[in-house]
């Protein structure tokens, strides 16, 4: 096992380290939203260290979808390189732990659909595409 590199924002340190210090069985909404997270274990492309990130429960057949959408800020977050560059994850749904491998969503079609999944799951998606001149990533996280 690698160095853990908590989050460097605090409500998402807290929110990783409930969700994680209780094994699934609390913490497992987003910010008290009432949204189901999954966390996502993943390594750092530049420092080869274990980091974790709590995102949007986007469930689709056997995997997750993924969106890098930072709110609709301007730049990616991190994580969206790290996962180019260690494509390898953990995915803490609740209780459950799986290992996968993602992938990035590059097919329209695809993407269309996995995007359509997402907004049905947390509707700001569509603002926070609106609000920036970046096409979000989408990645798609399927079992090993």
């Amino acid at each position: 096992m690698t160095e853990y590199i908590p989050p460097a924002l605090d409500w998402v340190r807290r929110q990783v380290d409930l969700y994680e210090g209780s094994d699934g069985a609390e913490g497992t909404t987003l910010l008290d939203t009432g949204m189901p997270c999954i966390i996502v274990t993943h390594v750092g492309n530049k420092t080869g260290a274990t980091r974790k990130i709590p995102l949007m429960r986007v469930k689709v057949e056997e995997g997750y979808v993924l969106i890098g959408s930072m709110g609709g800020q301007p730049k990616n977050p991190v994580w969206v390189y790290n996962l180019r560059a260690n494509p390898d994850v953990q995915i803490r749904d609740q209780t459950v732990v799986t290992e996968m491998r993602v992938r990035e969503v590059t097919d329209e079609q695809e993407r269309e659909r996995m995007w359509a999944a997402s907004t049905e799951a947390y509707p700001p998606y569509d603002d926070y595409q609106a609000k920036t001149t970046r096409k979000i990533p989408v990645f798609i996280a399927e079992p090993v």
